[in-house]
Parts: C-alpha cells; structure tokens; sequence
C-alpha cells in the first residue's frame, strides 16, 4: 500500500511540475506577442520611453484608425493574401507530385537525387536570392506576382513531409487498384490524396504563413507599392522623421490575426499532419 501510495504521489509531484513547466513555456512565448498588443495601445512618444512596461499614461486607440489610413493597407493585405494562397497551393501541388514521385515511383538514382534534394534545406534564402533575382530580371518577370510566388513554391519541406508519410502507407492499396485497372493518376488522386489531408494541410498551412511573413524577397523583386506585400507595408510606417510606432504595431497587431486564425483552427489538423507525417517510414 505505501509502495503504491508513493507511486501515486510520485506521478502528481511529475503533472504538477509539467504543468507549470508547461505554463513557463506559454508565458515566454506569448511575451513577445503580449508586448506587441500593449504596444500598439501606447502613444509613440512613450514605446520606448517606459521600456518593457505595459502601462502608459493612456490608451492610444487611434493608433488602429491611423494604421488603416497611413499606408494603402487595404491593398496590402489584398496583396498578401492573392501572395499565400496562391504559393500555398502552388507549393501543395509541388510537394504532392514531388513526393509521390520519391516515394513509389522507380527510376535510376531516385535515392541520390532525393537526398540532393533534401540537402537544399540547409541553403539559406540569402543564398538563393542572387540566381533567383539574376533569373527572373532575365525573364522580364520583375515586379508581378509571378515573381512573388514560383520562385520560393519549390521547396523540398513539403515534399519531405508527404513522402514521409506516403511510405507509412501499405502498398496493397495501390497495387489492388492497378488490378482494377488504375493508372498512376488515378491512384494519386483516388486513393492517396484522401489519405493525405493531414500533411497536406501541415504543408498548406505552413506555406501560407510564409509566403504571408516574408520580407527579404518582395524587397527585392517589387518596386510598386501596388503590390507591397504586408512586410513591405509595415516598412512605409518608417519615413525621414522616424518611425510611427504606435500605428505599427496595431498594423503588425492586425496582420497577425489571420495566422492565429488559421492555426487555432486547424490545430487537431497539424498535430496530426506532423505526428503521422514527420516520422512515418520504412
């Protein structure tokens, strides 16, 4: 009975303690995104001045009408918006063919050029932006959103995850519908893409919060504020006379609201995209 009663015991002291481990975690996480509301709540002249403080002397709820009106933000996020849809399908799209093609598809070196194709993950897109750039001023494509889009929707993420789990699939499945006559197509959109909602909406929803927060690439390749994408929006808030922070952040405040959305939604969705996806295999 003491044995037992000790075990118990032992195994509440451990919830106990990841509970609140797990409550330090948030609390440092949701820091950063806590700062960023308050702040966006404070007039300009005290962001800095009262540091890491939440309080200010007033709340400043104009800075929400002033972020609306002091760029063309209307158009900014219209833009961002076209921008990750459409290179979130585009890179969906991509990695499903991609993976379908290294996971049952048999040609020579088809594990050499996986692996090759894996190792772009290590490429920083600093390093990419030069050939890219050279590439689409070559091609007269500059400033579109042809531009925004392709150039970054072939990344071998997605790719790697699908096929992850493509091969955590039986193949009796596929070789029953070739029986039955299937063709390659029909297989991949028949059976499998049922099967591959869950990575499929973890390489959707991961595409779509990238294409959405990048910021190095639409500064290079757009010029007309027509197209800015969000993070080039933001830009605008800086001028000759500094930065008007307090409109800023209820910008950023306001921009950040469709990802949220997107994630709390589709939580269940991405647990299990990445559980099943991330380390299937055989």
């Amino acid at each position: 009975m003491r044995d037992n009663s000790r075990v118990s015991l032992g195994r509440r002291i451990g919830r106990i303690g990841s509970a609140v481990l797990l409550v330090l975690i948030a609390l440092v996480f949701l820091f950063p995104f806590s700062w960023m509301v308050v702040t966006s709540l404070k007039p300009t002249a005290e962001v800095f001045s009262s540091g890491a403080s939440l309080v200010a002397s007033r709340l400043e709820w104009s800075n929400y009408p002033s972020a609306l009106t002091s760029i063309p933000f209307g158009r900014v996020i219209l833009n961002s918006f076209i921008v990750s849809i459409a290179g979130a399908l585009l890179s969906v799209f991509v990695s499903t063919l991609s993976a379908y093609a290294f996971a049952r598809l048999r040609f020579r070196f088809r594990d050499q050029l996986f692996l090759l194709f894996i190792g772009t993950l290590v490429l920083p897109q600093e390093v990419l932006v030069i050939p890219l750039y050279i590439g689409m001023q070559r091609l007269g494509l500059m400033n579109s959103y042809f531009a925004l889009i392709v150039p970054f929707a072939f990344g071998a993420f997605g790719a790697f995850l699908i096929r992850q789990f493509l091969l955590s699939l039986p193949l009796e499945f596929e070789e029953a519908a070739r029986i039955d006559g299937c063709s390659d197509f029909e297989i991949m959109t028949k059976i499998l893409l049922p099967l591959l909602k869950a990575p499929i909406m973890v390489v959707g929803v991961f595409a779509f919060i990238d294409y959405w927060s990048t910021f190095l690439w639409p500064l290079i390749v757009v010029n007309d504020s027509s197209l800015a994408t969000i993070p080039l929006g933001l830009q605008m808030f800086s001028g000759e006379r500094g930065t008007d922070w307090g409109p800023m952040m209820a910008a950023v405040t306001l921009t950040t609201i469709p990802s949220i959305f997107i994630v709390v939604f589709l939580q269940k969705q991405l647990e299990k995209g990445v559980a099943l996806g991330a380390f299937g295999g055989r």
